[in-house]
């Protein structure tokens, strides 16, 4: 990368004032060369502090010391640098050469689809566990924040080089299946995972409001988990394969495809004999409990087996790192979860540390806000929830109603309302800094302009047209005669691949979904400037050019936010 060759560049110089950039103090705050993009295009294409970070330890002026290193910069000055000034109080600006960008332009016509991608994690095998719906429960839109994080982030680390394995955790047993069951044998026959949703909150709402009930619903926990009752297991089995058969149908609509699930009737035994080996060393009992003390270690106190001799949530958890590794041998776990249980999180991986030291330096937790609708918060429990399905029928609806004056065919205008309905809701979500709460607005989200997904993939729609035409004119893409003044749109186009790598590192898709939006305002400036397909503008082809090159990375990225690029619109 560019950047690289800057990097190097500013370290041979240092080297000529007796300075390694890797033996300074860490107090200098110069572990790195840090390169930055100015805000605005005409202080350069990178910025860099480094005269003002070293100047105290050189006793020099900032400005004095930054023209200093320009001085010896220019004595090797790199081929793709037009020019280094300096400017204000010490930063050093690099202007990149018109023969970079004409040249990485062509390096992305090339590359196609592989333009973007690096081999930073080349052999490492991670695993990605996310969305993580429960059976018996409604598939909501906070499984859609977990799921469109998840996708994403798998996407990006695979663009960096890494082995992707892809899982899903659900919670096949436990309290919430009981209420599920017990609300089944008082409402009667289930059909869809619509009734099973309404089945669970009824049992919900018994178990807070009715003692007795209560009392059922914590037996029929007590034969879930041993499978000791025969009319039990057959309410169980029925409501289980309609709830994983409905999950499938949502995982397809959003363009995930799991390689592995795990079930908490699988990791809970597991995980309970785990707690019970470690018992007096890492846990100890408590009320006819057993719990890991996390006072011990700045945390909080967690339940991993309960007073019914069943194992919890946290328990369960202990089982899975173990199942999922001997399953998958990974060298790096990533987990993404609402950051509702950050602490409980915290608890897991000190337990975890204790027992499993190798595999808690191998787990990494990203956690993500919450996903609400502008009305407020919903309730599995109450049966107040927004599903899935049903948020995502609306915004079709929606998009239908902006798209009916399209010359397409009513399977063509359905089947874009899909592509981006899921592309405005994925959007909403992956452009927030991670960790942050999403309140879903219909008209900003689903706006063909500005920050939105739409206005994403209508950019796309709107170069494919631009490309069909210029076919059909016979105006063919060349990049021999170039004659145009570089332009905006070529100075955001090369920047693609160290975004991803930052995306990457931080696992954080909204440097992805950030540059995109620059990017698509940057080609409809282009387009805005004047015609590009035209016969008798010998500058045409090379416009061509870029409109492909954007086309390209326009669509490598959404790709790697989850969100599919319709060729029309």
């Amino acid at each position: 990368m560019i950047r690289k060759v800057l990097e190097d560049s500013i370290k041979t110089a240092l080297w000529e004032f007796k300075l390694d950039v890797t033996d300074l103090p860490a107090q200098a705050g110069i572990s790195k060369i840090n390169l930055e993009h100015p805000e605005e295009l005409s202080h350069g294409d990178y910025s860099c502090n480094i005269a003002m970070v070293l100047a105290k330890l050189t006793g020099q002026n900032p400005r004095e010391f930054a023209i200093k290193i320009v001085a010896k910069i220019l004595e090797k000055k790199p081929k793709e640098v037009l020019k280094v000034e300096v400017a204000g109080p010490g930063f050093i600006n690099f202007y990149l050469s018109p023969e970079f960008f004409t040249d990485q332009t062509k390096e992305i016509l090339k590359a196609d689809k592989k333009f973007g991608l690096n081999k930073n994690l080349k052999g490492e095998k991670t695993v990605i566990e996310y969305t993580d719906p429960n059976p018996f429960k409604e598939f909501h839109i906070g499984h859609l924040m977990s799921n469109a994080m998840g996708e994403s982030i798998s996407r990006i680390i695979e663009a960096n080089g890494a082995k992707v394995k892809r899982a899903c955790y659900q919670g096949d047993v436990g309290l919430h299946v009981a209420k599920a069951i017990w609300g089944i044998k008082q409402k009667g026959n289930i059909k869809n995972a619509y009734d099973l949703g309404q089945a669970y909150a009824f049992g919900a709402h018994a178990y807070e409001e009715n003692e007795n009930s209560k009392n059922e619903i914590i037996e029929i926990n007590a034969k879930i988990y041993n499978r000791s009752d025969r009319a039990v297991n057959k309410l169980y089995d029925n409501g289980r394969k309609i709830s994983l058969k409905y999950f499938e149908g949502i995982y397809k609509i959003l363009g995930t495809k799991f390689d592995y699930y795990f079930f908490e009737s699988k990791t809970g035994p597991f995980g309970k004999e785990i707690v019970e080996k470690n018992l007096g060393k890492v846990f100890e009992k408590s009320d006819g409990a057993v719990i890991f003390r996390g006072e011990n270690y700045g945390l909080h106190t967690r339940v991993f087996i309960n007073k019914e001799g069943l194992p919890t949530y946290e328990a369960k958890e202990l089982g899975l790192a173990k199942i999922k590794y001997d399953k998958t041998k990974y060298q790096k776990s990533i987990v993404i979860t609402g950051n509702e249980i950050n602490e409980y999180f915290k608890v897991l991986l000190k337990a975890m540390s204790l027992i499993y030291p190798e595999l808690a330096e191998k787990t990494r937790h990203v956690s993500h806000g919450m996903l609400r609708l502008p009305e407020g918060k919903m309730s599995s429990r109450t049966g107040d929830v927004i599903t899935a399905i049903s948020l995502l029928d609306t915004i079709k609806v929606k998009i239908a109603e902006k798209m009916t004056d399209r010359e397409m065919s009513d399977k063509e205008k359905f089947e874009v309302a899909q592509k981006v309905a899921v592309g405005a809701l994925k959007y909403s979500i992956l452009k927030q800094v991670t960790g942050k709460d999403v309140i879903f607005d219909f008209d900003k989200s689903l706006s063909f302009e500005g920050d939105s997904g739409p206005y994403l993939q209508y950019s796309y729609a709107r170069a494919k047209s631009i490309l069909r035409r210029a076919n059909k004119e016979r105006v063919r893409p060349n990049t021999k005669k170039v004659g145009l003044d570089i332009t905006i749109l070529e100075k955001i186009l090369y920047r693609f691949p160290e975004v991803v790598e930052r995306a990457g590192s931080e696992y954080s898709p909204h440097y992805i979904a950030t540059y995109l939006i620059e990017l698509a305002s940057s080609f409809n400036n282009f387009y805005a400037q004047g015609k590009i397909v035209d016969k008798h503008d010998t500058h045409s082809p090379y416009k061509i050019v870029l409109t492909e090159a954007f086309s390209i990375v326009l669509k490598n990225g959404l790709n790697l936010l989850g969100i599919q690029a319709p060729e029309k619109m």
